[in-house]
């Protein structure tokens, strides 16, 4: 499977989608996140395998100020970053920073807006 380089994959976890952008040759730069329950790990650089852990690949349709080759390299710029943060530095914030300069997670501002509007319900 090729992709576009620079392209905005996604593939389901339990729970969430997770996000990378393709460096070309079959590799995937990506926050890892949990590496397991309570250890998370850094930006890293993998095979399409290892991002998708057999799960299926989409192309998100993403539109910013950097694709291609310059969204490869903002993403190669943090290698090796270890700060991830569940709501504020995701794998998300981290491919949406890559691609339109901004840090952000459409998921995370989902789930805020669920739980604000359920406390205002209670």
């Amino acid at each position: 499977m090729e992709f576009e380089l620079g392209a905005h994959l996604t593939t389901p976890r339990w729970g969430f989608v997770h996000h990378g952008i393709y460096a070309g040759n079959g590799r995937v730069i990506q926050y890892t996140g949990f590496k397991s329950w309570l250890r998370v790990g850094p930006v890293e650089e993998v095979s399409l395998a290892d991002f998708s852990r057999g799960r299926p690949i989409t192309v998100k349709a993403t539109r910013g100020r950097f694709s291609g080759a310059a969204a490869v390299e903002r993403a190669r710029s943090r290698l090796g970053e270890d700060l991830y943060r569940l709501v504020s530095n995701n794998c998300e914030h981290f491919v949406e920073w890559c691609i339109s300069g901004v840090s952000r997670s459409f998921q995370v501002e989902a789930l805020l807006r669920r739980v604000s509007t359920e406390a205002r319900a209670a």
